[in-house]
Formats: C-alpha cells, structure tokens, sequence
C-alpha cells in the first residue's frame, strides 16, 4: 500500500457527513467542507449525506484512485462505531487503513450544543486539527495471534450450562468452573417458571446432566479462578479445588453417610433452602445436585476441625470415598476465550426495616417463598408460615430494592413476573386472598402479558401503590395478631391499611458481592452499579472492552431466564467466531520503548493495568509485550524519561493536531 503520492506529496481528502439530521441539523456542513478545502494539503471535500454507506464509503474509494489521495479524514459520529468502517474503506480503496483520522462531530459538537453557528466553527475547528494530525501519520499493520481453541467458562448457572453445551456440542473443549458444590445456579431454586408455570428442575436437570457427561466438557464444582494473565488467543488460568474431604471418582451420592453423621438432628443452616431447613455437616445440596456427589462442609464437621470424631460416616461407606487429610489443590490451565456468567444475588431486604423482615416471623423474600412452594423445599411443598399454619390473606410487595433511590434505582426486570407467579402459585396452595402491591405492572416479555391476565381473572387483588411499612399494631380488633401493610392507593387516592397473615417481599437482582474482584482479575469494567461492562449497549452486548473476554446472564444485568440463555448463546457464538476465524486481528496501536532513552526505573511496570511491561536484566530496560498491550497510554503519560511512545499517538501527532486546533500557522 502506498503513503504518499508519485511526488511524494501529501493528499488529503476531507468527507463530512449529514448523518440524517443528527449533524446537519445543528452543523452547517457546507461551510465546514468550503474552509477545509482552503487548507494546506486537502486535494478534495466532499459533504454526503450517510458517509457510513455503501456509497459514501465508494465515495473515498473511487477519490483515492483518481485523486491520488494518500490521506482520508471522515468528520460523522463516533470512532468507537464506524472508525474499522472506513478504515475498511481506505484498504479497499488500496490505502494503508491508518492514513484515516476522524472527526466526531455528532456526539462532541451537534448533540452537546444550541448555537448553530458556535457548533460550525467548532467542527472546523475540530476538522483543521485531523487535517494537521493525519498529513504526519505513518503505515502501521495490524498483528496477528493464533486462538488456542479452549474455553473457559466461569460460573455454572443456567447461562453457564448453556454456554457450556453450546460450544461442547460444537466440538470445543471446555472448563466450566463453579465456586459452589453443584451447578445450576439460582434457577435450581425455583419452583415453576414463568409464563408457562413449566417445571424449573425439569428443564434444567438434563441440561445440569448433559454437561456432567459430556466428553467435551471438564466440569469442576467447588472451584474458583484465582490467577488469570495472558491475552487473546492464549489465557493462562490457575484454579484453586476447595477440598470435599470426598474422592468424587469413588462417591456414587447414596447419601448413607448423612444418615450415619453423629449430628443426628440438622443443626447448621441450608444454604439451599436460603435458611429455612438446617443440614449436616456432610451434605448434597439438593436432590438433583451435579456432581451427585456428597461434601463435608470444614466450618462444622469435627473430624476436620478437632479431628475428634468417631466417623460413623467412614464407617458406613463401603467405598471408601472418605478422605480427611484433602487439602486445596491448583490446576493451571491454557485457554483462548473466557466467558463470564457468574450470576447475581438478590437484595437483602434488612437493609429496608420499614418492611419488617426480620423482625417478624411472617415476612419472607420471594427466594424463600420459592422454596417453601417447591415440593423439595422446606415444607414438602405445603405453604405454612413458622407456627405451621396456613395463610389466609397473603400480600406481595414489588420492588423492594429495585427503583427506589435509598436502595437500588434500576428495575430488576424479572420481580413483576416472579411475584404474579407466585401470586399463583400461592392461591393454588392455599386458597389465600392475594394482594399485590406495586409501581407500576411491567411484562414486557412473550406470553407475559397474557399470563398477568391470568392471574387477574383467579380474582388475586393488584393495589397501585408503593408500601410505606409492614408492623403488627392493631388499630381494630380484627387487626389482632395480623401483619399490617400501610400503602397509599394511588388508583383510589387513599391511604389504606391491609390487614394480612404472611408478606412476601420481591426483592430485586443485585450484582455478586464479589463482583469487583472478578473484574479485576479478568481486567474487565464494572458499571456503577457494579454489573460488568459491555463493549457496547447495542452493538456488542456480550463483549468487553478486553479482546476474547465475553459476559452472558446477569452478571451484565438484570434479566430472566430466557434473554439468560439467548445472552449466553451469543456470546458462545462470538467465542466460537473467534475459535474458527484461528487468528485475531490486534490493533497497531500499541506503546514501545525507545531503549536509549529509558532510565530503568522501572516506574511504569506497576502502572500498566494489562501487565504488558517487564524489566530485562541484562539491558536494564523495560520491555512491552505487544500481544498484551491496549494501548491505553498510561505509560505513555507516566514515563519520567519521555522513553515511551505510542503507535498513532506519537508526540508529533499530537502536537499537530493541537496546532491545528488553535489555528497556529504552519511553518
């Protein structure tokens, strides 16, 4: 590809875009092409009205060949969403793709601003300074990296699992690792899904059973990632196996050794059944449990602790599968592509006293509900309150710890439809008279809307109206002994006081605890709320700005299970795109180090967020790792002896486009 013309001069061609009314609307781009076609350089200016199509593209292409051009500058939108785009057109047009720079006058100058002829002078201003900036710009060529084939999944819920099977079946090794002793996630809990009341465990016990034996598939429960380095195409991943105390090859789950367990009676809390059963300190987390395989929990279990026990549990086991003396063990492995799927945590509603949980025995979150109303919950399935009865009158409050500015202000997405489920589902155990608290009534969803007319015609009642408090003060007689919800109508306009015998609070989705760890360690973003971040909201909504690192489920935010599953396929998809394409592309625009100008002193190796610098020994000099370079420029900033430099955005570079800018004459 050429740089320069026959005569070695530089070429310019200048394209402005209407982008529909975006630009137009607020830029007079006819002024902005007639003072740039005056400078120094610009051969040709061209104003269309959607540079980004096809024809705006032939456009550039058809001018560097008759025009000789050997530099572009495109003024429209975003770099982030069209910058490959016309980089794609300068190659075809047979033009060194990094002779372009762009111009970002619609977000930068017609969206932020009312002066039309103010946001014109500013896009000549803007387009003076590319002009500048590119006539110095140098050929780069893109990099190329072989993708190691082998995936990485992190996280064994529903997303997870199909994430899993969908790149398995396509003939990918993959590791899926889960922190806990089983996969299945969250949706494990569940009773039936909406809209169709299906049974969960009957959807997701073949797929938790596909995974478990499928040849492609290493499968390693009670599990986490503690070290994670590398880059596209070559991911190195430690994980650590918390011990079971159980050889899982000799464990056939006949769960004699539960029975045999010298705690007799359940003492500790389930974490399955959110608290509501109590468990051994040997256990299965729940009937369908993959691996079906037991696990010696060391915080309970006296034989770990005091090794003081007269281990009936051995004893009993004809399998010898029993083994104390575990201890963790670490595995490291080689991937080409992560996907992320670790899942959320509901909100804790003691962070809301006003709605009581806690403080009386009737008032439950929706989780617990959705174990006490399974038929392998708590209660068998029956819907009983502490002291064993049934609930007559039964209030569901939406929103708690979703749209509500003390707590969380996004909407949690699944809790309108989770809590007319369990509206349901309530009604049909029980008889009860449900009321339904809420904002506003949101099915967005397939069948969804459908099934909130269901629910009304089984007669549940739907006040309008955000709870102000749940308390036990008995204002009449009839009130005795009952929970209170104090609500404001908004339908009728009144402040209504309803008496009830049990309250469920639909708490909403919020990001894992643990959240910011993950992100730092697989050098990734978090939003504020604490949900990892997508490459882009639309364009790549399972991508993140680090090259084959995907999300999937709600560890990117708030969703149900099916956009779960559609989510995870996609970013199998990508992952599998990235796999069979063998190669990835890496941008050129990457730091080095000028050797004759670095002190040594190492300041910029724990500045670099991608550990792409090391120090050499023996020349005393930093070095950077191109493959894992982004090009963030931290280093750039951060080098006390100018010794760093960055492809695209050297100083030249950057001090001609501040020329430009200022209207500073060119020498």
């Amino acid at each position: 590809m050429s740089s320069t013309s026959k005569n070695g001069s530089v070429r310019i061609g200048y394209y402005v875009c209407h982008c529909g009314h975006n630009i137009a609307a607020n830029v007079d781009v006819a002024i902005v092409a007639k003072e740039i076609e005056k400078l120094p350089g610009v051969v040709i200016t061209r104003e269309y009205k959607y540079m980004c199509s096809d024809p705006g593209q032939e456009l550039i292409q058809e001018d560097i060949k008759e025009l000789n051009l050997n530099r572009i500058v495109v003024a429209s939108c975003s770099p982030l969403l069209h910058e490959q785009t016309f980089r794609n057109a300068l190659t075809h047009g047979g033009l060194n793709p990094y002779f372009l720079q762009m111009v970002n006058i619609r977000e930068n100058v017609s969206w932020v601003h009312t002066d039309r002829e103010l946001a014109t002078q500013k896009a000549i201003d803007l387009s003076r300074a590319a002009v500048r900036r590119v006539a110095i710009h140098k050929a780069l060529e893109t990099r190329q990296v072989s993708i190691n084939p082998d995936v990485l999944v992190v996280g064994g819920g529903i997303s997870g699992i199909n994430a899993a099977l969908t790149l398995a079946n396509a003939g990918k090794k993959v590791y899926l690792v889960e922190r806990d002793p089983t996969i299945g996630g969250h949706m494990a809990q569940f009773d039936k899904t909406f809209p169709t009341l299906d049974c969960a465990a009957c959807i997701l016990t073949p797929k938790m059973s596909d995974v478990k034996n499928h040849p492609n598939i290493t499968l390693w429960t009670y599990s986490e990632v503690v070290e994670f380095s590398g880059f596209v195409g070559s991911f190195k991943a430690k994980i650590k196996h918390k011990p079971r105390y159980i050889i899982e090859d000799l464990c056939v789950g006949c769960l004699d050794c539960i029975d045999a367990c010298v705690y007799k009676n359940p003492k500790y809390r389930d974490e399955f059944n959110v608290g509501l059963s109590k468990r051994k300190p040997i256990y299965i987390p729940f009937p369908q449990a993959t691996p079906q395989v037991v696990v010696v929990d060391p915080e309970n279990c006296i034989q770990v602790k005091r090794g003081k026990c007269k281990m009936t549990c051995v004893d009993v086991c004809d399998r010898n599968a029993f083994d104390f003396t575990q201890q963790e063990t670490f595995e490291e492995i080689q991937v080409g592509s992560v996907i992320l799927t670790t899942g959320f945590q509901t909100f804790n509603p003691e962070k809301t006293p006003y709605y009581g949980y806690g403080k009386y025995d009737n008032v439950y979150t929706s989780l617990e509900v959705e174990r006490i109303v399974n038929s392998a919950g708590p209660t068998g399935g029956e819907v009983l309150m502490r002291d064993g009865q049934k609930p007559k009158k039964v209030g569901i409050v939406h929103c708690v710890g979703s749209r509500d500015d003390r707590t969380n202000k996004w909407c949690s997405r699944v809790c309108c439809m989770y809590s007319l489920k369990l509206a349901s589902l309530i009604k049909e155990h029980t008889g009860a008279e449900v009321y339904n608290f809420y904002i506003d009534m949101r099915t967005p969803g397939k069948g969804y809307e459908e099934f909130y007319d269901k629910v009304l015609k089984e007669k549940v009642h739907f006040i309008r109206g955000r709870v102000a408090e749940v308390t036990d003060w008995a204002a009449e007689k009839e009130e005795e002994g009952k929970l209170i919800i104090r609500v404001e109508d908004t339908l009728v306009g009144a402040v209504r006081r309803i008496p009830v015998d049990m309250v469920v609070l639909s708490v909403g989705i919020e990001p894992q605890t643990d959240a910011h760890d993950v992100r730092r360690l697989f050098n990734i973003s978090c939003s504020t709320e604490g949900f990892f971040t997508e490459r882009h909201p639309k364009l790549a909504p399972v991508e993140t700005a680090a090259e084959g690192i995907f999300i999937a489920g709600c560890c990117q935010g708030p969703k149900d299970i099916p956009d779960s599953v559609a989510q995870s396929g996609a970013a199998a998809s990508q992952a599998l795109a990235l796999i069979d394409k063998g190669v990835m592309e890496m941008e050129p625009n990457t730091a080095y180090v000028l050797e004759e100008a670095c002190s040594g002193c190492k300041s910029c190796i724990s500045l670099c967020p991608y550990t792409a610098i090391t120090f050499v020994e023996e020349r005393k000099k930093a070095e950077i790792n191109e493959a894992l370079c982004k090009g963030c420029g931290t280093c750039v900033a951060a080098c006390p002896s100018s010794a760093i430099m960055q492809n695209l955005f050297e100083d030249d570079e950057i001090y001609s486009e501040i020329e430009g800018l200022l209207s500073i004459p060119q020498l």
